[in-house]
């Protein structure tokens, strides 16, 4: 199957709810990429309970970056401030770049709680290679920017803002001076293992630091070794255990 057919149907941004509506499939389900946390099955099912077809697909013309600072990691009690390990994944265009991901399906119904839970994002409508069944759209949680964020999500007021962000002390959400925090990468590097050797791989190779030079298969070889020898907190090993 040629990769070009991920190039028929342009990405198209999700900017309301009700824009969702638009790609919901005849029987009422929506089609999730996971590119981080999400290549696992059980951290998918842990935020998703009754997921649909949870599998492996191919995403082109996209790259992963260590770019945003998540407030979770401060209520989790995992982000380290003081080295700037405070990041989580997203996704932003880049030409020439292939990322393998995984899909699966939830409820329509479940489209609020997901738009709520992952505020920070742009949504976009993307197609990807499903390997068995041809193009499909899915929807993608790409890079958004702190212009965006407070004047749309958070309606331009400073105590949504706060609410959101401004409690852990974080006045910029999209950055190119963090870090990724510990705990999740390691997580996404397990959960990718779990999947396969090329998506193991493929994460290593096509996933970058905020610099958008040093792919995490050079960070893990030096500055982050050792991070892949540290076990979770207790409470959130099965949450990060891969």
């Amino acid at each position: 199957m040629s990769s070009n057919r991920h190039l028929v149907v342009p990405t198209i941004e999700l900017c309301h709810e009700s824009d969702f509506e638009t790609i919901v499939s005849p029987d009422g389900l929506i089609s999730i990429c996971g590119f981080g946390s999400l290549l696992s099955e059980r951290s998918a099912r842990s935020t998703f309970p009754d997921l649909i077809d949870f599998r492996v697909a191919r995403l082109n013309g996209f790259r992963r970056v260590f770019a945003h600072a998540a407030p979770i990691f401060f209520e989790r009690g995992i982000a380290k401030p003081e080295t700037k390990e405070i990041s989580s994944l997203s996704v932003e265009p880049c030409e020439g770049e292939t990322l393998v991901v995984t899909v699966f399906e939830i409820q329509k119904s479940e489209i609020p709680a997901f738009v709520k839970r992952e505020l920070e994002f742009r949504f976009l409508a993307v197609i990807y290679d499903n390997l068995l069944f041809g193009a499909s759209i899915q929807v993608l949680c790409a890079r958004y920017s702190d212009e965006e964020f407070f004047q749309v999500r958070c309606k331009g007021s400073k105590e949504i803002y706060f609410q959101h962000y401004g409690r852990y002390n974080i006045d910029k959400i999209w950055r190119d001076d963090i870090l990724p925090c510990r705990v999740y990468l390691r997580h996404c590097v397990l959960a990718a293992k779990n999947l396969s050797d090329v998506a193991y791989n493929n994460f290593l190779d096509h996933t970058f630091l905020a610099d958008r030079k040093t792919t995490i298969r050079e960070y893990l070889a030096t500055t982050g070794s050792g991070i892949m020898e540290e076990e979770p907190p207790e409470s959130l090993k099965t949450r990060y255990g891969g």
